[in-house]
C-alpha cells in the first residue's frame, strides 16, 4: 500500500500513533512501527535532555523502523533553548520525523529542516493547514472536533475538516479526530488524505502503559461518554466522562474559575499516578469520541493487521457497488468485532 505519506515517512501502512502524551513511551511506539504504522514518543513525558535521548536510544533499540517525536508546545511554538536541544538530538539520532502543534510553525521549520528531520505540523483548522504548508512542513495533521484532548475551537469535525483541508493543500494531509477502525482509515483516504493518525485507538492495546481500568473504561464506553470541558477558561478539553469531568463543570461555574485553579483542585499532580493505580475517576482522562468504536484490547500487530483488513473489506464493498451490486443483503465485514449489547442496545 502507497499513499504519499508512506512513501514520505517510509512506513508499510498510513497510520500514525497520536502523540498521547504519558503514553507516548517507546514500549507502545516500537510495537507501533514494527507492525507497519509509525509510533511517537512524546518529548513532554520526558524531564529533561538526557532523559529524553535515553528515550529515543531506547526506542531505536526496539525497531529499526522510522518514528516521531511529538512536540507539542501548546499555545506556542518557538526555538527556545529547550526545543532547539530537543531538535538537535532528534537530529543527531536519526529520527525520522518531529511533530509540532501551535501557532505557525515558520520558525521552527529551519530548524527541523537544518538538523535533516521531516516537520509535521498539527492543526485544528483548514486555514491554518495552509498556513503550515506556506511556512515549509513536509506535511499537516488536521485533528477534527472528534480528537481526545484539545480540540479546535471552530468545532469542525473530521468529515468536513480534512475534506477542505486537502482540496487547498498541496502538501499531504493526515486526517486525525474519530479514526479506530478499517472503515475511517479507507473514509480518509476517500477524502484526499494520505493516512490517519489515531490516539484512542493505541489507548486499549496490550502494549499500551495505561492501567487496565482505563483501558476497560474505553471498551465499554459508547460514543456518548465524552465531555468538552474547560471551554469558560479558553482551555476545552474532550475527556472521559467521569467524576473528576464531571467536577471540572461545577467548578466552571463558579465566577472566579481560572485554568490554574481548575487544574490545582482537579488533578493536583496526580495524573502520573492515577495511570498507574488506575483510579479512573480521579483525573481528566482524555480520549475521542471513537471510544464507541472500539470493543477489544488486541495486541497492536493484531489490531493494525485487523484495521488493514476491514480497510480491504470496505474497498471491495465499494467495488460491488460500483459494478452494480445493490447491496441489499448486510455487509459484515471479515475480521471486525462482534456485535456485541451494550446497555440494551445491539451493535
Amino acid at each position: 500500500m502507497k499513499t504519499r505519506l508512506t512513501e514520505l515517512m517510509g512506513i508499510q501502512y498510513p497510520i500514525i500513533q497520536g502523540g498521547m502524551h504519558h503514553f507516548g513511551v517507546p514500549a507502545l511506539a516500537a510495537a507501533v512501527s514494527n507492525a507497519g504504522g509509525c509510533g511517537t514518543i512524546n518529548r513532554s513525558v520526558y524531564a529533561g535532555s538526557k532523559e529524553f535521548r535515553n528515550a529515543v536510544r531506547e526506542m531505536k533499540s526496539l525497531t529499526d523502523k522510522p518514528f516521531l517525536v511529538n512536540l507539542s508546545l501548546l499555545p506556542d511554538v518557538s526555538v527556545g533553548e529547550n526545543v532547539g536541544e530537543t531538535i538537535r538530538i532528534c537530529g543527531e539520532e536519526g529520527v525520522r520525523a518531529i511533530e509540532t502543534a501551535g501557532t505557525n510553525p515558520k520558525e521552527l521549520v529551519p530548524y527541523i529542516h537544518g538538523a535533516g528531520i521531516l516537520h509535521i505540523h498539527k492543526v485544528p483548522g483548514a486555514r491554518y493547514a495552509l498556513s503550515a504548508e506556506k511556512a515549509g512542513c513536509d506535511a499537516v495533521t488536521v485533528a477534527g472536533f472528534e480528537c481526545a484532548g484539545h480540540p479546535g475551537g471552530d468545532e469542525i469535525g473530521s468529515l468536513v475538516l480534512t475534506n477542505r483541508a486537502v482540496r487547498i493543500c498541496r502538501i499531504p494531509v493526515v486526517a486525525a479526530g474519530g479514526y479506530a477502525d478499517g472503515r475511517g482509515l479507507a473514509a480518509a483516504l476517500a477524502l484526499g488524505a494520505e493516512g490517519v493518525v489515531m490516539g484512542t485507538r493505541f489507548l486499549a492495546t496490550k502494549e499500551c502503559t495505561a492501567h487496565a481500568n482505563f483501558k476497560a473504561w474505553i471498551v465499554q464506553a459508547s460514543e456518548n461518554d465524552t465531555l468538552l470541558c474547560q471551554k469558560s477558561v479558553h482551555n476545552l478539553m474532550r475527556v472521559a466522562n467521569n467524576e473528576c469531568a464531571r467536577r471540572c463543570l461545577r467548578l466552571e461555574r463558579e465566577p472566579d474559575a481560572a485554568p490554574g485553579k481548575l487544574m490545582s483542585a482537579l488533578s493536583g499532580g496526580r495524573a502520573s499516578a492515577a495511570y498507574e493505580d488506575g483510579d479512573v475517576d480521579g483525573i481528566l482522562f482524555p480520549v475521542g469520541s471513537a471510544v464507541g468504536l472500539i470493543h477489544d484490547i488486541p495486541s497492536v500487530k493484531d489490531m493494525i493487521d485487523g484495521i488493514m483488513r476491514e480497510y480491504g473489506d470496505a474497498l471491495d464493498r465499494m467495488l460491488q457497488l460500483a459494478c452494480g451490486d445493490s447491496g441489499t443483503k448486510e455487509w459484515a465485514p471479515a475480521g471486525t468485532a462482534p456485535r456485541v449489547e451494550r446497555g440494551g442496545e445491539s451493535r
